[in-house]
């Protein structure tokens, strides 16, 4: 008897410790499930599920959520009318069904999208205030799930591109309680200001909601990765705000919080900024003018503190519902509208990238998109300060943008990359894109693991003016050439990404290039060993063919198709 309650006690206490040892496990496992971002010395990579993930992702049409015909997971949907891009905008209905026949969500996966970037607004949720409404939410992740598919919700809260057009109607209706900024030429405008803290409260609490409805019905699924909170925020027409209340907030000393990050941050401040500050010999506290000077460089610095203080206080109350990643977007600076106004003034531009970063500590990072100017300069000054890269939107109604956002992926340890109006592309009509994807998801595995490493990974873009570049790998430097033949270019561009991936191995995908190896030894030559071809079956990329001869440029090195993507691995060796 007494041997058998020893027996006994001792399995309870081995139960007991088994079972502490399991939770403890489940609960370390279960933190870790919700997506998140972590930083390592020289990259910032989102993991999902435990894992590194990289957003191959598509933005859609900014109202086609606003009806769950339109996104129909499963069976016929509504047809959807095509639509012209003017500067950015949506031009003219050109009365033109597309000629797609699926769901939305069909037609992401055969684009080889894994992440949809969609609108969830304000008004959709909260018609009646107090009154929540998430049937298009639920649609919206039910369709995605049923694809596979990732979901990063845009939310048109008070604002979307400068204007509160996404708001509730009860919102609009009721400009004493929710006051309207205020230009030198219209007066009132219909952009609910910054200053209007009940516009900010509720604000926050609709997204807080929204926030506490994904965890509830997604946090086991984890569809949702990230969100984008309100869109392109900004005035226009103006440098500032007018108002009577922005006009006296204006003339009070710079927040003491901004002037301590600036103390703090003077050697890595953006140039921009850093100079505009230097226009006071740096002083330390004062108004705005006293402080920034007279400008409307000091209005553009203004009004950024004031959205991103607002929308700082928006982010935070929905992080305290369910704590994902969640970002910021600009409307950027071209040279056709130069001036605060002629672009949304107070947006997370890179010159005031500061600013944001001292208003809005709870919003993770801030993203380019980019529809013009030098599309290498914006992802350079979005990442000089260490930053994670992010391009929500930007075209893809002209080719030289695969390129680009290929050369992204490859050289800015980018976290995905995403067209806008994506909905409106039929695959079979734009092949480039869906190869490019389908090829970079196929690679994505060595894409993530040589991240912060530039030994590992490398991009090029080509043109007529810059035809070649030289990067070191290793034992090598790699030079990447446009396509040449009796001494002349025959591609007006190339784009690719490099991956070394051995001491002697390379995995090149892209276009329009030939890439060769040479030695870093001064004593031995480069000879190309094997080049295998990869080719997409099934959607699927398989070995294909042993090139060697013209399809390896007469032995010299890898030679990207001409027309469409490519993936090329290959071996390298050294003689003398």
């Amino acid at each position: 008897m007494l041997s058998n309650s020893n027996n006994t006690i001792k399995f309870s206490l081995l139960k007991t410790i088994v079972t502490i040892v399991v939770v403890s496990f489940c609960t370390s496992t279960t933190a870790q499930d919700i997506p998140y971002l972590k930083k390592e010395k020289n990259k910032t990579q989102l993991i999902v599920d435990n894992k590194p993930f990289l957003m191959l992702a598509g933005e859609l049409s900014n109202s086609i959520s606003g009806s769950i015909e339109h996104m129909l997971p499963s069976g016929k949907p509504l047809p959807r009318k095509e639509y012209s891009m003017v500067g950015g905008t949506l031009g003219n209905d050109t009365s033109k069904n597309l000629d797609y026949d699926g769901s939305v969500w069909d037609q992401m996966v055969d684009l080889n999208v894994n992440t949809v970037l969609v609108a969830i607004s304000w008004e959709m949720i909260e018609p009646e205030e107090g009154k929540f409404d998430f049937t298009v939410v639920d649609a919206i992740l039910k369709g995605a799930r049923e694809k596979n598919l990732k979901v990063i919700p845009l939310w048109f809260g008070t604002w979307k591109n400068g204007m509160s057009s996404y708001a509730p109607l009860w919102v609009k209706k009721d400009y004493k309680r929710f006051p309207r900024s205020k230009t030198k030429n219209s007066g009132s405008v219909e952009v609910v200001s910054t200053l209007s803290l009940e516009a900010r409260n509720a604000d926050a609490k609709a997204f807080s909601e929204l926030m506490k409805h994904i965890k509830k019905v997604d946090s086991e699924h984890r569809t949702v990765i990230m969100v984008q909170v309100e869109n392109e925020v900004g005035l226009m027409e103006d440098s500032r705000d007018r108002s009577a209340i922005a006009e006296k907030e204006f003339k009070k000393d710079v927040p003491k919080a901004l002037i301590e990050y600036l103390i703090k941050n003077k050697k890595t401040l953006m140039p921009q900024l850093k100079e505009l500050w230097a226009s006071s010999s740096y002083k330390k506290s004062g108004s705005w003018e006293e402080v920034f000077g007279s400008s409307v460089w000091t209005d553009l610095a203004f009004m950024s503190w004031q959205y991103a203080t607002y929308m700082n206080y928006v982010t935070k109350l929905g992080k305290e519902e369910y704590n994902l990643p969640m970002f910021v977007n600009a409307w950027l600076e071209y040279e056709g509208s130069p001036l605060p106004g002629g672009f949304p003034t107070g947006g997370p531009l890179p010159r005031v990238k500061d600013i944001w970063k001292a208003g809005a500590p709870d919003i993770d990072f801030m993203s380019p998109d980019i529809y013009g100017g030098d599309f290498v300069e914006w992802c350079n000054q979005y990442t000089t300060q260490g930053d994670p890269l992010f391009i929500p939107e930007t075209w893809w109604t002209k080719p030289e943008y695969v390129g680009y956002m290929l050369y992204a992926i490859g050289n800015y340890n980018t976290l995905g990359v995403a067209p806008f109006g994506i909905d409106r592309v039929n695959p079979k009509d734009e092949p480039l894109l869906r190869e490019m994807y389908s090829a970079v998801n196929y690679l994505s595995p060595s894409i993530l693991e040589s991240q912060g490493n530039k030994n590992k990974i490398s991009a090029f873009l080509l043109s007529k003016d810059k035809p070649f570049i030289e990067v070191s790998m290793g034992d090598y430097i790699v030079r990447a050439e446009l396509y040449k033949r009796k001494g002349s270019y025959r591609v007006e561009d190339a784009y690719g990404v490099i991956l070394k991936t051995g001491d002697n191995h390379f995995t090149i995908t892209g276009s329009k290039a030939v890439i060769t190896f040479i030695p870093k030894d001064k004593t031995v030559k480069a000879g190309i060993g094997t080049v295998d071809e990869y080719i997409e079956v099934n959607n699927k990329w398989i070995k294909g063919r042993r090139l060697g001869g013209d399809e390896t440029n007469r032995g010299k090195g890898v030679f990207l198709p001409v027309e469409g993507i490519g993936i090329q691995k290959a071996e390298i060796y050294t003689y003398k």
